[in-house]
């Protein structure tokens, strides 16, 4: 969706995933939502990537990606707007961590901020330790700082690679 023409954005780096109800269609209609969001426009999208469940192993794999948008929504706006996506998208939030999901949408980064409030938590506290984060959003963003944590390269390349595919473009 086009932004304001005075609007100053903040690029973000949302995270998408889910391993339950077509996941591939699932992240497809979870990028267009977002991209339909008023004050929010696409600026990158990863390709989709298969993983193995961090959580229960009774579980099928992952899809996951990693968008960026510029938007001249706060934070919180933000994070309001991307749960309304997972639960029009069926996403139950049971308390169970890890477990299988229809939708899962992070805020991974926002601009250069680092934001530690109860309902967020920028840059998202597993941002570095999951392949199936920092391999996409290398992707889109490979020259990236990492705000508190240093370039995103070096995280990648200390990263172990836990049967992470390539599936789709």
């Amino acid at each position: 969706m086009p932004l304001p023409p005075d609007a100053r954005p903040v690029r973000a780096y949302i995270g998408l995933g889910g391993n339950l109800d077509q996941p591939v269609d699932r992240i497809r209609l979870a990028r267009r939502a977002i991209s339909d969001l008023e004050g929010v426009r696409e600026a990158g999208f990863s390709s989709l990537y298969r993983s193995v469940p961090m959580g229960p192993a009774d579980q099928p794999d992952y899809v996951n990606a990693v968008m960026a948008v510029d938007t001249v929504l706060e934070p919180l706006s933000l994070l309001d707007q991307l749960q309304a996506i997972e639960a029009a998208n069926g996403r139950v939030r049971l308390g169970e961590r890890w477990g299988p999901r229809t939708l899962d949408l992070d805020i991974l980064l926002f601009g250069d901020a680092i934001i530690d409030m109860e309902r967020l938590r920028v840059p998202h506290p597993g941002l570095c330790e999951r392949e199936f984060v920092l391999v996409p959003l290398q992707e889109i963003a490979p020259g990236l700082e990492i705000p508190g944590r240093g370039w995103l390269r070096d995280w990648v390349s200390a990263c172990p690679r836990r049967g992470l595919d390539v599936i789709a473009m």
